[in-house]
């Protein structure tokens, strides 16, 4: 089985609405939320000093959004498996 047999084999679905976009937000609010509090060694990078997030350098910034983004797919791909989203 080569890579263009698993590729055929796979959902074609890339529908995208508002339901995808709002668990995506949210996972990304949540995962920087929980950063916040959890990164303990923080400002290592650039400061971004936006939406009251003193202290909250760029290198957090990207590290909870991607950790956002790999929380919002596996809810994305959950609700999907399961049918409760189209």
């Amino acid at each position: 089985m080569n890579i263009f047999d698993i590729i055929a084999l796979t959902n074609a679905n890339t529908n995208w609405s508002t339901q995808i976009a709002f668990i995506m937000i949210t996972s990304n609010i949540f995962a920087i939320a929980m950063g916040r509090y959890a990164i303990q060694v923080r400002n290592l990078g650039p400061s971004m000093p936006i939406a009251g997030l003193q202290g909250f350098g760029l290198t957090e910034l990207l590290a909870t959004t991607s950790l956002g983004h790999v929380i919002g797919a596996g809810i994305i791909l959950g609700l999907r498996g399961t049918g409760l989203i189209a």
